[in-house]
């Protein structure tokens, strides 16, 4: 099965790589940033935590123990917090970088571009209201016209579905002949194995 869903990243890394070229003039990500691994809950599919637990197994013991450290960290919070939605950052930051960056999620892959929302409404990344991706052409909560043409550059300002919801949708697991399984935050998939959590 992990055969299968490797031939769908494959296939959904090259599309995504040809939507990021696209929009290479509004794309501020480089490594050592973080933002997107931080405060938020991580959706992950059964199939995406199993591949996601090879890329940990392959990093060395050191990675491994503060991995392991940051998830026990996040339990033992989530634990004791009182509120409605439980926020956390990534078990796999380390020093502000991707530990697993080969195995991560698919909501991390597509992450930072504009995304085609309900009834063709764009919907941007968090980052770019704090100076990063599309900051270049924005005025306010709006993509500024005037500032898209001063970039002076051939590709316009587009959104595409990337969302979690279909980028993880049925068809793509009858194409590619696998399934993604339960669909949870990531830290839930570690709560729900125990791996880690004791």
């Amino acid at each position: 099965m992990l055969e299968h869903y490797i031939a769908y990243l494959n296939f959904l890394t090259g599309r995504l790589t040809r939507f990021f070229d696209k929009q290479k003039p509004y794309i501020f990500c480089k490594k050592g940033c973080g933002l997107c691994c931080q405060n938020a809950q991580f959706p992950y599919s059964q199939i995406e935590f199993e591949y996601l637990m090879k890329g940990f197994e392959k990093l060395d013991s050191l990675f491994q123990e503060k991995v392991t450290q940051n998830i026990k960290n996040i339990i033992e919070a989530k634990n004791n917090f009182t509120g409605e939605k439980f926020k956390y950052n990534c078990p796999f930051l380390v020093d502000n970088v991707c530990s697993v960056y080969e195995y991560r999620g698919i909501v991390c892959r597509a992450f930072g571009l504009m995304n085609l929302g309900e009834n063709g409404g764009k919907e941007m990344p968090f980052c770019c209201f704090k100076g990063l991706n599309y900051s270049n052409i924005m005025e306010g909560k709006y993509i500024s016209a005037p500032k898209y043409r001063e970039l002076g550059v051939s590709e316009p300002p587009l959104a595409f579905n990337v969302s979690y919801d279909f980028l993880t949708d049925a068809a793509f697991e009858k194409l590619f002949d696998f399934k993604f399984g339960d669909k949870m935050p990531m830290i839930d998939w570690f709560i729900k194995s125990k791996k880690m959590s004791d």
